[in-house]
């Protein structure tokens, strides 16, 4: 499978953000923009490792990662024996809870900082108090969209089953 440049730019590209988002490996963050920018008719174990160039075993381990977190399916095709790969339909659940995780914590991280400078350094404290409180209020508000953004998928989940 030859990738045009446009393509190879988009899977780096996306494959660095999610690799940082998601907490994989660059390899399967490469795998992972790359089933996210293909046809809902997947891709089979040997066109995803041409594409990203790597071994069959580095392929293989990848693929079953992202299997494992719920972020990619595979489909077999009547009469293929090829197992076919695509973005797990409701991926994005999994990616926001995640996110969400991280978030939480970088909320307790900003909630400790301002805290630790009220007590040790009133006067920093005092002359920074609504930046410290910006940001987490900011942080508030993005974990409670980003629930709401969960629910809305579970309801979509629901009614397909």
């Amino acid at each position: 499978m030859t990738l045009t440049e446009e393509v190879k730019q988009l899977v780096e590209e996306i494959g660095i953000r999610m690799e940082n988002r998601l907490d994989i490996s660059p390899l399967a963050a490469r795998i992972y923009a790359l089933l996210s920018i293909s046809s809902y008719n997947g891709l089979s174990f040997e066109e995803i490792r041409e594409a990203v160039n790597t071994t069959k075993s580095s392929a293989s381990i990848n693929i079953n990662v992202l299997t494992q977190l719920g972020y990619v399916a595979y489909f077999t095709k009547p009469g293929d024996r090829k197992r076919y790969f695509k973005i797990a339909k409701y991926y994005q659940l999994q990616s926001f809870e995640t996110y969400l995780e991280s978030l939480e914590k970088e909320i307790e991280i900003v909630e400790k900082i301002n805290a630790y400078n009220k007590k040790h350094h009133p006067e920093k404290f005092k002359n920074e108090k609504s930046l410290g409180y910006i940001s987490q209020d900011y942080l508030k508000k993005l974990q409670q969209l980003i629930k709401d953004t969960m629910e809305k998928i579970s309801h979509l989940r629901k009614d397909d089953h």
